[in-house]
């Protein structure tokens, strides 16, 4: 293709660009299919001034393409590519390291839909937005939304417990009609999980998958991990209740158990849904105390995890 002439550019009009930006310079002709068709493979080569202007140019260059029955396959394909990478750059990266993991999900949820049919959808999207404006509100991150459970991160313990509480006390005061009872169970953890490509993986991401589980619904339990992580810093009025040690399934060792209590919160539950029995006190202690005898001194070893100082 000749290059174009500049006598010639400057008697075209604006709309024989594919873009002009706010100072009026000129880009991406789009007079004539050859033009078209080197605009199309030069469109992302063009720093644009914002989205919104590349969007502009984008529609115009695509009409263009019409206009000139040019099928813009290979730039279709390279906008996807496009998009998908920008949106990957300017999502903010997931903590790492010593975070809280927070793990929700619907009590009952099969006879609610058995009950509302089609209409369960837009009940399971008003619960979701009620975790997601509570998570954002806390600092926390959405990790994933499936069917009804809601998984989510956040770097302080105490922000988690905040996004726990207020999701909490939301449910309790929304009238559902129909006679509807939507309750959500919420399990947090404390740890150090991987993060991959896929997400999170690793125990800590099983630990609070089995917390979530062994809650009833409008109840919140966390681990021995991420209430010493929340130390002295709990937000103002919430306290944490011990519901003993109990194995949960498929984690090695017993967990000590906690259930958040605060104002506007349900305060009494049946014992923790861990399909087993809790770990006596006294076989605790005992078990507590024969690894502590094992021990040199200069190890030390705390009960609880502690986060990093």
């Amino acid at each position: 293709m000749s290059r174009l002439k500049s006598s010639k550019r400057a008697r075209l009009p604006d709309r024989a660009f594919a873009y002009v930006d706010s100072r009026g310079r000129r880009r991406l002709p789009v007079n004539d299919k050859a033009h078209v068709q080197n605009a199309l493979a030069r469109f992302n080569q063009v720093a644009f001034e914002n989205d919104d202007a590349r969007e502009r140019a984008r529609k115009r260059l695509l009409n263009a393409a019409k206009k000139y029955r040019i099928l813009p396959v290979g730039f279709i394909t390279g906008q996807l590519r496009s998009e998908k990478h920008h949106a990957t750059a300017s999502r903010p990266a997931l903590p790492t390291g010593f975070v809280t993991l927070f793990m929700s999900d619907i009590e009952a949820s099969t006879t609610l839909l058995q009950k509302l049919g089609d209409r369960y959808g837009a009940l399971l999207n008003d619960v979701r937005g009620m975790l997601r404006a509570a998570v954002v509100r806390a600092g926390g991150r959405e990790i994933d939304a499936r069917a009804d459970e809601f998984f989510a991160v956040f770097e302080g313990a105490a922000a988690a417990i905040e996004a726990a509480v207020a999701i909490q006390r939301e449910l309790g005061n929304r009238a559902w009609g129909d006679g509807l009872e939507v309750q959500v169970r919420v399990g947090i953890h404390s740890g150090r999980p991987t993060l991959t490509d896929a997400g999170y993986i690793g125990l800590a991401v099983h630990t609070a998958a089995r917390l979530c589980s062994a809650a009833h619904g409008g109840q919140i339990v966390v681990s021995a991990a991420t209430r010493a992580a929340v130390g002295a810093s709990a937000p103002t009025g919430i306290r944490f209740r011990s519901l003993g040690r109990h194995r949960l399934p498929g984690l090695p060792d017993a967990e000590m158990l906690f259930q958040v209590q605060a104002q506007g919160l349900r305060v009494t539950f049946p014992r923790p849904r861990t399909g087993r029995h809790s770990v006596p006190r006294r076989q605790a202690d005992d078990r507590r105390a024969r690894l502590e005898n094992r021990m040199r001194p200069e190890e030390g070893q705390l009960e609880l995890p502690q986060p990093p100082g």
